[in-house]
């Protein structure tokens, strides 16, 4: 891939071979960043995992860095003032589904309690494409819709390993300074640590490395178990 002038003289402050301790790889993203507006920072954990293992989980970051997020809830008509209440933009049944069968997408995350799930499983089509279908294994498929909302509120966000064992996450911006986006980066470190598949190997995480938008990867010295 052909990179920019500002990118090739980004390269030049630092040693793009090696790694640095989390503090200081931080703060050369925020040394190395060009762009005119607020990057986000990106981390990737390369997993070494077997062909039938996977790792996916949900997390609450101890800095939120998004905006709020407008929360659709799947719910009977008794619930739906609970979730209105809890904070939810959108709560119904039929009606919601009927809208999104249409097109309908002006959210950015649903939640749905079991019972509904047998009518939003046919939204499989549009939900699942946009990484929108409820799940219980993300905590938003639930009968605690207060508990569900208030977390998500908080900046609950939810990561997974893509075919090729890699982990893709937004851990924060770059204008919040680089000890908040550390801290974001070991907590989820530590999550991924602790999700680690009984019969994987020992080499666990095999490589972390975090970038801004537009700068460069930078390596970051991190064992597993730290």
């Amino acid at each position: 891939m052909k990179h920019g002038k500002k990118y090739r003289e980004s390269l030049k402050k630092y040693d793009p071979t090696k790694s640095y301790a989390l503090a200081e790889a931080c703060s050369l993203v925020n040394e190395l960043k060009f762009a005119k507006f607020d990057e986000t920072v990106e981390l990737h954990v390369s997993l070494n995992l077997g062909k039938s293992q996977t790792v996916r989980d949900t997390l609450v970051l101890p800095h939120q860095f998004k905006g709020e997020k407008k929360v659709l809830v799947f719910c009977k008509e008794d619930r739906v003032k609970e979730a209105l209440d809890a904070g939810a933009a959108f709560a119904g049944s039929t009606e919601y589904i009927d809208k999104v069968k249409g097109g309908w997408l002006d959210f950015d995350v649903a939640v749905a309690t079991p019972d509904m799930m047998k009518d939003v499983g046919r939204l499989g089509m549009v939900l699942g494409r946009k990484g929108l279908m409820p799940n219980p294994k993300t905590g938003t498929v639930t009968t605690d819709i207060t508990a569900a909302i208030n977390e998500l509120k908080k900046g609950r966000v939810e990561y997974r390993a893509d075919k090729g064992g890699v982990v893709h996450l937004a851990v924060g911006k770059v204008s919040m300074g680089s000890d908040k986006v550390a801290e974001n980066i070991s907590t989820l470190l530590a999550e991924i640590s602790r999700k680690k598949p009984a019969d994987a190997k020992a080499d666990y995480i095999q490589s972390v490395s975090v970038n801004s938008t537009m700068g460069p990867g930078i390596w970051i010295d991190y064992k597993d178990g730290e």
